[in-house]
């Protein structure tokens, strides 16, 4: 019986092997299909159209009267822009307070601005000039006058960027005093895109 069993196993062994056997021992090449080539992402440009909101902080030079004096000004602001592509164009509404500021005895309590931007799209940096109209509110009275200046913006992300700009005020007989001022700001920026 041993011998039956040991004669079956001996057998289905050799059914098993048979088609090993009756081949090559050469192997069969296997195609491989070349690997597709990596094409690197193209670069996201830097979009610059859409609303923004902002915090500026810096200081206020003003010459009237015969007389010069400076102090801090802070204040909020908020525009539109649009994105051309090499270009980018805005307009911007600004508040800053005058902090008691004081020129010649005459208090400075806010400089309120509307202007428009025209700016060179380079990524991440927009470098911007504007132009507009001010008006400073004063314990002598109001005016109004044009404005005009230079910025910068970087987007630290595609929602916040940080800058600075420039201007230049001129106001006409303030409060109907007769007095000219005319006064310039240095702000930092800290803007956040919608």
């Amino acid at each position: 019986m041993k011998s039956s069993i040991f004669a079956v196993i001996a057998a289905t062994a050799s059914l098993g092997a048979a088609p090993v056997l009756a081949g090559s021992i050469d192997r069969t090449p296997v195609e491989v299909e070349p690997a597709a080539p990596v094409v690197p992402a193209a670069p996201v440009g830097v979009d610059w159209t859409g609303p923004y909101v902002g915090f500026s902080f810096g200081n206020m030079n003003a010459q009237g009267g015969g007389t010069s004096d400076n102090g801090g000004v802070y204040g909020v602001y908020g525009g539109y822009d649009y994105d051309f592509g090499d270009y980018v164009v805005g307009g911007e509404f600004e508040y800053q307070d005058g902090n008691g500021f004081s020129l010649g005895g005459v208090d400075v309590d806010n400089v309120m601005r509307l202007k428009g931007r025209v700016g060179a799209d380079f990524g991440r940096t927009l470098v911007y000039g504007t132009a507009g109209v001010a008006r400073i509110e004063s314990s002598l009275g109001d005016a109004t006058g044009p404005v005009g200046g230079v910025g910068l913006d970087y987007k630290v992300t595609d929602r916040f960027s940080i800058g600075g700009e420039a201007l230049a005020h001129s106001f006409d007989d303030v409060g109907g005093s007769g007095a000219d001022v005319d006064a310039q700001t240095y702000s930092l920026r800290a803007t956040f895109r919608f």
